[in-house]
C-alpha cells in the first residue's frame, strides 16, 4: 500500500487522486465486489437545521469511516454546505493510512456516479447538459460529464446569477458551449441530459422530458427532501425507466416516495451492471441518495500508486 509523507490530504491533493476515468472505473469495480459490505449509515440532526453523517464501508483491504456534517443554512455564504473527512484504514492491521478531504470526495464520487449511470443507461449520452443549480455539485458533474460523456454544449439553471456566471465562465474555459437560462422546464425540452443539484428546498423540475431524456436528481437525499415533482417522477416510471443508486434509496428518496411511487421496485446501479440491463426505449430517470460505498471506492483508487 502507498504510504504518504502528509496522511492528510486538503482538497488539491485528494482532487488529484481521484481522476475521473480511474474513479468511474473504481466504482464499476466496486460494485461487482463481493467482499464490500456498507452498513447503515447514521444521519443525527444538529441544533439549527443541520445534520451528522457517520458512514462506514469496508471491504477485504480497506476500511472507511467518512464523517461529514450537512448544514444548509451555509448554501450563499463563504462556508461549505459539507464539510468532514473520510478516514481511511487499513483492514488487516487496522492503521490509518490516509485523511481524504470529504467535500472534495462527495462532489467528485457523486458526479462519478451519476456520469457512470448515464454511459450505462442515458438514451442519448451527447448532450447538451442541463445543470440546475450551480454550485459545487453542478461544477463537479459539469467536469464529469464533460470528461467522461463528452459533452460539448451546455445550459445553466442556477436561483444564484453568480453563481451561474461562474459556472458558465468555467465550462467555457474548458472550450465549452455554456449558456445561462432563466427557466430550467422551459431549457428542459433541448436537453437529452439533465443534472439536478440543488439544496433540495423546493421542486426545481416539472416539465416532462424528452423520449431520450436523461436526468440525474443528487440533490434530495431524505424523505422530506425533492427536486423533481410528482408528476414529472411518475411519468418516468409510466413511460421509461426509473432507477436508483442503491436499495437504501427505498427509505431515503423523497422524490420518488413523495410522487407515491414503490421505490423498491426499482434497479438499482448495481443491477444494471451486474445484470447488463439495456438502455429503455423512454426516459430515464437516475435518483442518487448517496452510499458509503462510493467514498470506499474513491478510497480505493486513491490508494493506488
Amino acid at each position: 500500500m502507498t504510504a504518504y509523507p502528509n496522511p492528510l490530504l486538503d482538497a488539491a491533493e485528494t482532487a488529484a487522486r481521484l481522476p475521473w476515468r480511474a474513479l468511474v472505473e473504481g466504482i464499476e469495480s466496486l460494485l461487482q465486489d463481493d467482499s464490500v459490505q456498507v452498513p447503515s449509515r447514521l444521519v443525527q440532526a444538529l441544533p439549527g437545521g443541520g445534520s451528522l453523517f457517520v458512514m462506514p464501508a469496508f471491504d477485504s483491504q480497506v476500511a472507511i469511516t467518512k464523517l461529514i456534517t450537512f448544514t444548509p443554512a451555509n448554501a450563499g455564504t463563504a462556508r461549505p454546505a459539507i464539510q468532514g473527512d473520510v478516514v481511511v484504514f487499513d483492514t488487516a492491521t487496522g492503521e490509518r493510512r490516509f485523511v481524504l478531504h470529504g467535500p472534495t470526495v462527495t462532489a467528485r464520487r457523486t458526479a462519478a456516479v451519476s456520469a457512470l449511470a448515464a454511459r450505462h443507461m442515458a438514451p442519448n449520452a451527447q448532450g447538451p447538459l442541463l445543470i440546475v443549480g450551480a454550485g459545487v455539485q453542478g461544477k463537479a458533474h459539469l467536469d464529469a460529464f464533460t470528461d467522461l460523456l463528452g459533452v460539448k454544449d451546455v445550459m445553466i439553471a442556477s436561483r444564484s446569477a453568480a453563481s451561474a456566471q461562474a459556472l458558465a465562465a468555467h465550462a467555457r474555459s474548458l472550450g465549452l458551449q455554456a449558456r445561462i437560462v432563466q427557466d430550467a422546464d422551459a431549457a428542459l425540452g433541448d436537453c437529452p441530459l439533465t443534472v439536478t443539484c440543488t439544496p433540495a428546498g423546493s421542486i426545481v423540475l416539472g416539465a416532462l422530458p424528452r423520449s431520450d431524456g436523461f436526468i440525474s436528481a443528487v440533490g434530495a437525499f431524505t424523505p422530506r427532501m425533492a427536486e423533481l415533482a410528482p408528476t414529472l417522477c411518475r411519468h418516468f416510471a409510466a413511460h421509461g425507466m426509473v432507477m436508483v443508486d442503491t436499495a437504501d434509496a427505498v427509505h431515503e428518496a423523497g422524490d420518488l416516495l413523495q410522487a407515491g411511487l414503490d421505490v423498491a421496485r426499482f434497479a438499482t446501479l448495481a443491477d444494471v451492471i451486474r445484470q447488463n440491463i439495456k438502455k429503455p426505449a423512454g426516459p430515464v430517470l437516475f435518483k442518487s441518495c448517496g452510499w458509503a460505498g462510493w467514498d470506499l471506492a474513491a478510497a480505493r483508487v486513491a490508494r493506488m500508486p
